[in-house]
């Protein structure tokens, strides 16, 4: 910022005028006559997750059909070329009122469109599913089941469930736990052709072995002390016509394991003292954090219910192999939490980082869990003094021991940093030479060399 001239006005710079924008509370985003954008504000990463630099040059119809946010108001106010308004709500969670002014050149067409986001603090409670067999998180039918996601790998399991869901070939989805195995079995539900049918949950791991058979496979009347009189079905009954996902099913007891298998077989099993056999239509979806393989090799698992099991195979990367995902889930978990405690938190770029540089052994739910905790314990800004020690003490160490260990090589690591963030915000040598004020044959030369796999892409 100048200091006043003659009259008494003061000239701001560029980068004063972008500090001011990127301190703004709305989300401001610029696009030229060909939808294109031109500015977006940091406000973008709190309601997208996405940086500026990940969006800076790209077409507004990429993001959407994406599904960023929905609907979009870009095509009206490009049509009726007059100032518009519209109710959004990004993927991550936030409602939004947004509005887009036109502005015209000397001929009436669209040079420019100013899109301006204010989030609405709405607090709407979701309801608890009611599924059987474990206790569910608090959350809205269009949650459940839903993907918060950036990463490529994650994207790639996506794309494979929608080829998968529409068969009824069973499923095994393996991972650390805390990775989102349920959300991605769900997910995979309501992409099928059951989607009509019920979803039922249960962990085989928070039953009592001797509960499990009659929880999975019912009971009829008088089978045992304590019986219902009239009988209960089971699970796999119930969810006649859609998908049972067992999840933990590396703790299914060896006795059960045959019983599983003759349903996912033969479509048809006996409930607990009956004699009646019974016929069912449904999917299998299970899920394991365990070895089944070194099960099988130690005799604890089935060998015929493992194939069976694992005719489709999903492996879900842990948290720390796809840590382009930590800044949209922290913002989801944020406007969950901020809904349901009645609050209004938000969080500093310095909790940001340490959290992206964190190792999450808990994966995504040990982060929704932090989350929760700051949200209560926090003050309006979640700061590094907030964080848990076990947090901030890793993350350094980490950190020490990422340091480079030549000045040559650090210096090397700058160098492509700053080419590679240049060049994905502006794809042209000109205007990167330009940003980092250098020569264009030399920002070419260091283009070809740090950011040929951004080329190929």
């Amino acid at each position: 910022m100048k200091s006043p001239d003659a009259t008494g006005n003061i000239e701001l710079t560029l980068q004063s005028l972008l500090k001011i924008l990127d301190h703004s509370s709305d989300e401001i985003f610029v696009l030229d006559g060909e939808k294109r954008i031109l500015y977006v504000n940091q406000v973008c990463e709190r309601h997208y997750g996405l940086k500026p630099s990940d969006v800076i040059g790209k077409y507004n119809v990429e993001l959407f059909e994406k599904g960023y946010w929905k609907p979009s108001i870009v095509p009206e106010v490009y049509k009726s070329k007059k100032p518009c308004y519209m109710r959004q709500q990004t993927y991550i969670g936030a409602e939004l009122m947004t509005s887009a002014v036109p502005i015209l050149n000397d001929e009436g067409e669209i040079e420019l469109v100013v899109i301006t986001s204010t989030e609405l603090q709405t607090y709407k409670m979701g309801k608890v599913n009611g599924i059987s067999g474990e206790s569910t998180t608090t959350q809205t039918e269009d949650e459940a089941g839903q993907f918060i996601t950036n990463s490529s790998k994650i994207n790639r399991i996506l794309a494979f469930c929608e080829k998968v869901a529409p068969t009824d070939s069973t499923i095994l989805i393996q991972g650390e736990s805390g990775t989102g195995k349920g959300v991605l079995a769900h997910y995979i539900h309501r992409i099928s052709k059951r989607k009509s049918g019920p979803f039922l949950t249960i962990n085989c791991a928070a039953i009592p072995e001797e509960l499990l058979e009659s929880e999975l496979f019912g009971y009829s009347k008088g089978a045992f002390t304590g019986a219902n009189k009239t009988g209960k079905p089971g699970l796999i009954e119930a969810g006649n016509g859609g998908t049972v996902f067992l999840d933990e099913i590396g703790e299914m007891p060896l006795a059960l394991q045959a019983k599983l298998l003759q349903v996912i077989q033969d479509k048809q099993f006996i409930p607990i003292g009956s004699s009646e056999l019974k016929k069912v239509d449904i999917r299998i979806v299970a899920a394991t954090n365990r070895d089944l393989i070194e099960m099988v090799h130690d005799k604890r698992f089935r060998e015929d219910l493992f194939y069976r099991l694992n005719v489709i195979d999903i492996h879900l990367p842990p948290l720390r192999e796809r840590k382009e995902d930590i800044i949209p889930l922290t913002y989801n978990f944020l406007h969950q939490f901020n809904k349901k405690y009645h609050d209004n938190k938000v969080i500093s770029e310095e909790c940001l980082n340490i959290l992206i540089h964190y190792s999450w052994p808990g994966n995504v739910r040990q982060l929704e869990n932090l989350i929760e905790r700051l949200v209560v314990i926090s003050d309006s800004i979640i700061q590094v003094a907030d964080l848990p020690d076990m947090i901030t003490d890793n993350v350094e160490q980490v950190t020490q021991l990422a340091l480079p260990t030549s000045l040559d090589k650090a210096i090397d690591e700058t160098k492509r940093f700053l080419i590679r963030r240049a060049y994905q915000t502006h794809k042209s040598s000109r205007k990167v030479a330009k940003d980092l004020d250098i020569s264009q044959t030399k920002a070419s030369k260091l283009i070809r060399e740090y950011c040929e796999d951004l080329m190929i892409n």
